[in-house]
C-alpha cells in the first residue's frame, strides 16, 4: 500500500468513520473506496470518475477536496499505473491550467468594463436629449416672450368672456 491510500485510510479512521457510511453518503461502491485506499488505481473507473471519487471521500471525512485530489493525481501519476486515456486526460487537464494562468485576463473583468461603457452611452444619450429638450423649451419660450407682450390685452378680453359664459 502507497503512502496516498494509507494517509487516507488513517484520516477517515481517525474521525471514526467507516467505508460503508462513506458509501452511502456518494453512492460510491466500497470497492472503489477500498482499491483508493489500497492505492490499486488499476481498480478504479478512470478519467475524472477517479478525481470525483477522491474528491467526494474528502469531503464526506471533512478533508480539503482540492489539496487531496491533487496528492491523488501525483500518486496515480507516480505509481506508474496510469492507463493511456488517463494520461491524456491528466496532459489536457495540465495544458488547460497552463493556458489560463497565461492568459492572465478574467471574462468578468471585461464584461465589467462593457458595462461601465454601455452606461457612460446611455448617460450620454440622456445628457443629449435633456440638453435638446431644455434648448427647445428655452428657444420656444423666447420667441412666445416676444409675442407676449401683445398677448396680455387679448388674454385679459378672453378671461371675462370664459368667466361669463361659465353663468
Amino acid at each position: 500500500m502507497g503512502e496516498f491510500g494509507k494517509e487516507l485510510r488513517v484520516e477517515r479512521e481517525s474521525r471514526g468513520i467507516g467505508l460503508d457510511t462513506i458509501s452511502d453518503s456518494t453512492k460510491i461502491s466500497s470497492r472503489y473506496l477500498a482499491a483508493l485506499e489500497e492505492d490499486h488505481f488499476e481498480q478504479l473507473p478512470g478519467g475524472v470518475f477517479n478525481k470525483g471519487i477522491v474528491r467526494s471521500y474528502a469531503r464526506i471525512v471533512g478533508l480539503d477536496e482540492d489539496i487531496w485530489v491533487n496528492r491523488y493525481m501525483e500518486a496515480y501519476q507516480q505509481s506508474g499505473q496510469v492507463k493511456t486515456d488517463d494520461a491524456d486526460w491528466i496532459a489536457f487537464a495540465e495544458n488547460v491550467g497552463k493556458s489560463r494562468e497565461k492568459e492572465g485576463h478574467r471574462p468578468d473583468l471585461r464584461l465589467r468594463w462593457a458595462g461601465v461603457a454601455m452606461l457612460l452611452l446611455l448617460l450620454l444619450g440622456l445628457g443629449w436629449f435633456v440638453w435638446r429638450y431644455v434648448s427647445d423649451r428655452v428657444a420656444a419660450s423666447n420667441s412666445g416672450g416676444q409675442h407676449s407682450i401683445s398677448e396680455p390685452a387679448d388674454a385679459a378680453a378672453l378671461v371675462p368672456a370664459a368667466a361669463s359664459s361659465k353663468r
